[in-house]
């Protein structure tokens, strides 16, 4: 069903367009043009993940998933149109004996690898199941079984290359928010591991080089996803890099402009990758660090500010900032709540419904875009169709009260319609518009009222720059500074993730 395929990746792509307010994609420069391949991630996001490699990928990809996806009647169709395979594990298979399942997991692998042998691409999640830990769950021997039943099935092809994929979510639960999808290097594997095994082969030297590839996997993924111990670490990680983009910036003059996704990554990567250098040259200094960083942010987030916002604007042009935020303010509180009534007569209910929906059913964080982008889908084309009908209807209404005002319901519905899905992408931009415009009038009434506070924070986010810029160096980290500040991306490969 090739045709049906080609339409589902391009409604996954408009989807994920609609969902995400930015989607940046890295890295497809490593995916090759032919030969067979295997693409391995984390899964922190439910049925998000695969969606956004499916779009994302710049070549067919199968899937491998857990059969209980299949028995959900539009999921399981869609999965299955698209080709993935259905991995057989214990809760969802309790019916069957553990031979029976070992023997559906075996076959499953093999589809997979013969895709791969035959020179496409599968995908598989290695933990086999999605999560909301900041870290990997244990790695299962999946990928490295099929990787190595692939090339058994085509001994005299190119061997299929790994590639690893880094899935970074800024808000992962919510609506219009921001995500990298990054496809890193292929693995290079040693000499040990890059071999075509042998029918005859002993079965301990075959689960032996299954557990080594495992392993290799395992490594380049963890750091590959910024594996951190704790959500509270991995958040003092990324203040760490904003800090210390903050302050670079102010010592350049540089302006400093929001950064991408990819930016924030690296910059994150670069933290991440020095904490644990740092933590076993110098552990009382880090853990020292640590804490004062806590003390920074909890300083930060009692002001509502962040750290590009401690430096006071010049003096210059005052009144034209105060003019233009007044307008920003009339644009948000007066002139678009009146543009988007009729679209929040209309959107409101399936947006209620979608919110506290995912709430109650989500059992795991990760669960809330998976059933937000599934119910949205559902529910506001319902809300136009029901708004178009009450439109059509609404004009023979009016038209039998005053003859003057014409049966149009074609026109009406049209109209109503439209302006439903015209007030409703508005809408998502209003709100953005809405929380901006609070934060500046937060911001600048804060730098009137504290600004010994704020005095006193400039210098503590320069002197935690001090000390993290003399950390940096002579030690290796990924990516590299401009003369303004910037994290820029370099090589790809994360650090220990060549074999």
């Amino acid at each position: 069903m090739p045709w049906i395929r080609t339409q589902i990746i391009r409604a996954a792509r408009l989807l994920i367009r609609i969902f995400f307010r930015s989607v940046e994609v890295e890295g497809l420069e490593h995916v090759p043009a032919d030969g067979g391949g295997i693409v391995v991630s984390w899964h922190p996001n439910a049925l998000i993940d695969p969606v956004l490699i499916l779009a994302c990928m710049p070549r067919p990809v199968i899937f491998g998933a857990r059969s209980g996806l299949f028995r959900w009647p539009l999921l399981g169709w869609l999965m299955k149109s698209v080709g993935t395979v259905p991995i057989h594990r214990t809760q969802d298979r309790a019916g069957i004996s553990p031979d029976q399942r070992h023997a559906a997991n075996v076959q499953a692998l093999d589809t997979l690898a013969q895709a791969v042998a035959d020179g496409g691409f599968s995908c598989l999640f290695p933990e086999g199941d999605s999560h909301d830990s900041p870290h990997l769950l244990a790695i299962k021997t999946g990928a490295a079984r099929f990787y190595y039943r692939a090339r058994l099935l085509r001994p005299d092809a190119p061997a299929p290359v790994i590639i690893p994929v880094g899935l970074h979510y800024d808000a992962k639960r919510k609506f219009r928010s921001k995500v990298l999808v990054r496809f890193h290097p292929p693995l290079t594997l040693p000499a040990a591991m890059d071999v075509t095994p042998t029918l005859d082969e002993p079965p301990e030297q075959a689960q032996g080089r299954v557990r080594q590839l495992t392993a290799a996997i395992e490594q380049v993924l963890r750091e590959v996803v910024n594996a951190t111990e704790s959500w509270e670490l991995h958040h003092k990680m990324h203040r760490a890099s904003k800090l210390l983009r903050a302050e670079r910036a102010l010592r350049a003059g540089a302006a400093l402009d929001k950064p991408t996704m990819l930016e924030r990554q690296v910059g994150f990567w670069r933290m991440w990758a020095g904490y644990y250098r740092w933590r076993e040259q110098e552990p009382e200094l880090t853990m020292t660090l640590v804490a004062r960083l806590g003390e920074y942010e909890a300083k930060l987030e009692a002001l509502g500010m962040e750290d590009h916002e401690l430096d006071r604007p010049p003096e210059r042009g005052r009144s034209l900032r105060a003019a233009l935020l007044m307008a920003q303010v009339v644009a948000a509180f007066v002139v678009f709540p009146t543009l988007i009534f009729l679209a929040g007569l209309v959107n409101l209910g399936p947006f209620l419904i979608i919110r506290v929906g995912s709430r109650i059913a989500a059992q795991k964080g990760k669960d809330h875009a998976t059933i937000k982008l599934a119910a949205g889908v559902l529910l506001y084309p319902l809300a136009w169709t029901i708004a178009g009908i009450l439109a059509a209807g609404a004009s023979f209404v009016l038209h039998e009260v005053d003859p003057m005002i014409p049966a149009s319901p074609l026109q009406a519905a049209t109209v109503v319609v439209l302006l439903a899905i015209a007030g409703g992408m508005a809408a998502l931009h209003y709100t953005r518009l809405v929380r901006e415009t609070a934060r500046a009038m937060r911001v600048r009434l804060t730098r009137a009222r504290q600004r010994v506070a704020l005095a006193e924070l400039r210098v503590e986010r320069a002197e935690l720059a001090d000390i993290l810029e003399a950390a940096e160096d002579g030690v290796d980290l990924p990516g590299s500074v401009t003369a303004d500040g910037r994290v820029i991306a370099g090589e790809q490969v994360p650090p220990g993730g060549k074999m």
